[in-house]
């Protein structure tokens, strides 16, 4: 690593550069590369003129003695000159139009029927289902079960007592008025004076 320097381009070191050796070497690569392609050349050409037979183009008139070259870059100027040429007219980017929705309302895609209530309730029972069943099994597949937290203080139960809270005791029930009571009496007196002694005669008899 320290034959290695970092010199500026441009700049070649006599000792110690292996950019000089590189150089040098290339250099010489591309001398064989052109002599290599020099010589491809020189025999592709002799192979071509072999198979032409050898014939030079004539380059000179032989009546005249002018020479071609001119005479053939003449012509094809006329030539061009003479050629229908069409002019293009450069037109101007016309605006484009871009419908916008806000603007043009029959432009918005069409709006989704709603949901029927059937529809909403099953919704949210397979979402329930996912959030506090399949949900959490899946994500603690193959990891071990969490250690319970602390469950909640116990607290004082509250239990009203109805000596201390008179609100929470039964209505006291109205007094029976006069009538009433008479109306009891008679009917009780009735049951045991009559009705009764009969009944167990009857049951007497009967065993």
């Amino acid at each position: 690593m320290t034959d290695i320097l970092q010199l500026s381009s441009g700049y070649l070191s006599p000792v110690g550069d292996y950019g000089r050796h590189n150089t040098q070497e290339l250099g010489g690569v591309s001398h064989l590369w052109q002599d290599f392609f020099a010589r491809a050349l020189a025999e592709q050409q002799e192979a071509q003129g072999s198979e032409t037979g050898s014939v030079a183009p004539e380059t000179v008139d032989k009546t005249t003695g002018e020479p071609l070259g001119g005479s053939q870059v003449l012509a094809q100027i006329h030539n061009q000159r003479l050629c229908n040429v069409h002019d293009t007219e450069v037109v101007p980017p016309e605006p484009l139009f871009l419908p916008i929705a806000e603007l043009e309302p029959q432009l918005l895609e069409k709006l989704a029927p709603p949901f029927s209530d059937v529809e909403l309730i099953e919704q949210q029972r397979q979402l329930d289902i996912s959030n506090t069943w399949v949900r959490p099994v899946v994500m603690s597949q193959g990891h071990p079960l969490p250690e319970p937290g602390p469950g909640p203080a116990p607290k004082a139960l509250y239990l009203p007592i109805a000596e201390f809270e008179m609100d929470l005791l039964d209505k006291a029930p109205e007094p029976f008025d006069e009538p009433t009571l008479v109306a009891q009496q008679s009917a009780l007196d009735f049951d045991t004076r009559w009705a009764r002694p009969v009944v167990l005669n009857n049951v007497r008899i009967a065993a």
